[in-house]
């Protein structure tokens, strides 16, 4: 590693319900500035499909955000929006009408939130006379397998009866049959690619209501009702004509991405896509990683999950393609936190300076990254002064 550290890449993700990816970067940048007062910064705040999405995105091709309203993800009307590209496409960010922030504490219970208003933006983009949509799936607070999505399109999901379903991923384990004949006529020709992790997958002992269903707010009890519904939910999309030919809708690759809304989309025919490939071709990632010196990268949470498709890891990877030194900050530090060194980062660390409410954790996030920055830089600057020290002392014998 080169003792002057002069060009830095300041690569972050957002930190859920506490920094934006701007944000992030910003407060890097400004621990950096603290140690290298005249550091060549180059701010590359990353969206992974979640929140900032479409207005990442929006502002990368010169297009625009278009604000409307739509249902929530506990069933009431929200402020939303979604983005108008500059090649003529749009960008759906599922977080900015279904995500997890916009779920009060109080009301967390993935079996009851909806996808619907989805659904609601992909109409709205058709509206406008837009045939190419992206969407972005990451930070949802749901799990209905996107149901809400179809049945805000114009599906009809029945029990047997023949009664239509409430909103909600519980609900699904009543699901006996699906009426498309309603569905919006022009998705048929619409190219609908869904930016995903592909390591999401929507049942089994890893589907998404067992590995994230705990975070959005689901008891024990109820993780095992979700995983029904969704296992449920498959078999009959899978066994009407909705599905593609051959849809592997319990199984494949981002099958599993925002609670399931992978695989409610697939049946509509969408392309399910790993996120970074359609993402991070926007902005010219390895070129601006291959300028640094050091590459700072961040994330609010650094556990064994990283290295399974999140924006720390893909910097990381990419960065090593040019030899580039990665570090890596992290709100909290979690189990498995030693795979990301695989996957190229060189060094992390917790931004916590003590024991704390999450509260005070969240509310103060920015302080605590440029702090931890800072005190990070300076390691490393010791660390390189260190070592080229070391090397320029040779021993007076070897043995």
């Amino acid at each position: 590693m080169p003792l002057a550290l002069n060009r830095f890449a300041v690569a972050p993700s957002g930190f859920k319900e506490s920094l934006s990816a701007q944000a992030a970067a910003e407060a890097i940048a400004a621990g950096i500035r603290r140690v290298v007062p005249g550091a060549d910064i180059d701010l590359i705040p990353l969206v992974d499909g979640g929140e900032g999405t479409a207005r990442a995105l929006a502002t990368a091709t010169g297009g625009r955000l278009v604000p409307l309203s739509a249902t929530g993800p506990v069933g009431e009307p929200i402020g939303t929006h979604f983005a108008l590209l500059g090649d003529g496409g749009a960008v759906v960010e599922m977080a900015a009408v279904a995500g997890l922030s916009l779920v009060p504490r109080s009301l967390r219970d993935p079996g009851a939130t909806t996808t619907y208003g989805v659904g609601e933006l992909i109409g709205a983009a058709l509206d406008q006379g837009v045939r190419r949509i992206l969407v972005g799936c990451g930070d949802s607070g749901t799990s209905d397998g996107g149901a809400g999505a179809l049945q805000a399109l114009g599906a009809r999901l029945l029990d047997g009866e023949g009664r239509e379903l409430p909103l909600g991923g519980r609900a699904l384990t009543r699901l006996h049959a699906i009426d498309a004949t309603g569905l919006d006529p022009r998705l048929k020709d619409a190219d609908i690619l869904v930016a995903c992790n592909p390591y999401n997958i929507l049942c089994g002992p890893r589907g998404v209501a067992r590995v994230f269903g705990p975070q959005k707010g689901a008891t024990p009890a109820q993780v095992e009702e979700l995983a029904a519904a969704l296992d449920r939910w498959a078999y009959v999309l899978e066994r009407t004509a909705l599905a593609p030919t051959g849809a592997d809708l319990r199984f494949g690759a981002g099958t599993g991405a925002s609670g399931g809304l992978g695989a409610g989309l697939a049946a509509l025919g969408a392309r399910l896509l790993p996120r970074f490939d359609v993402l991070l071709d926007h902005i010219g990632l390895d070129a601006r990683l291959a300028r640094a010196d050091l590459v700072v990268t961040a994330e609010g949470a650094l556990d064994h999950q990283t290295p399974r498709g999140k924006i720390p890891a893909e910097v990381a990877r990419r960065a090593k393609l040019s030899g580039r030194p990665v570090l890596a900050l992290a709100g909290t530090i979690g189990e498995g936190a030693h795979e990301v060194r695989a996957a190229g980062v060189d060094a992390y660390s917790s931004i916590l300076p003590a024991p704390m409410s999450l509260t005070e954790a969240l509310g103060r996030g920015g302080e605590f990254l440029t702090d931890a920055t800072e005190r990070a830089l300076r390691m490393v600057l010791l660390g390189a002064q260190t070592g080229q020290t070391a090397g320029t002392q040779r021993p007076s014998s070897v043995r």
